[in-house]
């Protein structure tokens, strides 16, 4: 146990105690996706009041509880994963008619989202059981928030999860991916990464970030074209180890590609350095960095002579 999670228990009482958490509801508790300081000082609080915690592993779900210097050996614990969620719901609905407090984790991040879960609380909601989230970590939030997938639009994004592992059905997904111009959201294990790399070289100049080991100790972010993906990987051996999220970023819709990129341009070189806004122009539009440079300058020596002649 770190001494620097010791006051995290009472800190999180001071800080949560003052909301009801009432009896027969289900609470749904994302937990750490790498990172244990990640965890919000009411999950800690609803751990260390709940009666039962179902969860995808029992051995990590204890482990983490441990770290945060919870004993809760006391309890009954339940695993539910994807293998049992349906049998091992009705379990749970038991308890929450008796009128417990019951806590869902999955392994890593929000239960329901990627990980097991959604069946347990369909069933929990069908028989009119409380389902109160306690709101965590999530790759999918923290990778878009440093992605910059988009600027300036409301198309929203898609989340994907992980593709299909059979090679047919996830050239099939690859294809959906290429249609789809909106951001999108692609979760990939270590040992099937170099095979994704592969397949999204071939959606070329197509922005991507890559998201490795998110909030570790050996965070990377990296953002590049899917065809530059497969030599990122190759250049360090390490990585292609760790759990991995990636952002498939926009793809511009508009009919004349050059012309907007043109306009973007105009909108950013009041604010930003030249060749930061020719970038950016050039990855969000699609449009050939050097095209954009030269009517930087253009823009630029126009606004200098115009200047002059004032």
């Amino acid at each position: 146990m770190s001494a620097s999670f010791l006051p995290a228990r009472s800190a999180a009482q001071a800080a949560a105690s003052g909301q009801d958490y009432p009896g027969a509801t289900l609470y749904i508790i994302a937990t750490p996706i790498g990172n244990l300081a990640d965890c919000s000082l009411r999950a800690i609080h609803v751990l260390s009041l709940v009666d039962v915690i179902a969860c995808e592993d029992t051995r990590h779900s204890q482990a983490l509880l441990r770290n945060l210097e919870l004993d809760r050996s006391d309890l009954q614990w339940l695993p539910v994963h994807q293998h049992n969620e349906l049998a091992a719901t009705s379990d749970v609905l038991q308890h929450l008619k008796k009128g417990l407090r019951v806590a869902y984790l999955s392994d890593a991040g929000t239960p329901g989202i990627s990980d097991p879960g959604s069946r347990l609380v369909k069933a929990a909601l069908i028989e009119n059981h409380r389902v109160m989230p306690i709101p965590g970590a999530s790759s999918i939030s923290t990778l878009l928030s440093a992605s910059g997938g988009w600027i300036g639009r409301d198309s929203g994004f898609v989340f994907q999860g992980f593709l299909p592992a059979k090679f047919g059905e996830r050239e099939k997904a690859i294809q959906k991916l290429a249609a789809e111009h909106r951001v999108q959201v692609i979760f990939e294990a270590p040992h099937r990464i170099e095979s994704l790399a592969q397949s999204l070289k071939l959606l070329g100049s197509r922005g991507l970030t890559i998201g490795r080991e998110l909030t570790k100790q050996f965070e990377e972010i990296a953002c590049l074209s899917c065809e530059k993906f497969p030599a990122w990987l190759q250049a360090n051996p390490q990585r292609r180890k760790g759990e991995f999220s990636l952002v498939l970023h926009e793809v511009p819709q508009e009919a004349n590609p050059t012309n907007s990129g043109l306009e973007l341009l105009q909108l950013l070189l009041p604010h930003l350095p030249l060749k930061t806004a020719v970038q950016l122009a050039s990855e969000f539009m699609h449009v050939s960095k050097n095209e954009l440079y030269e009517q930087a300058l253009k823009i630029k020596n126009s606004q200098i002579t115009g200047s002059e002649n004032q």
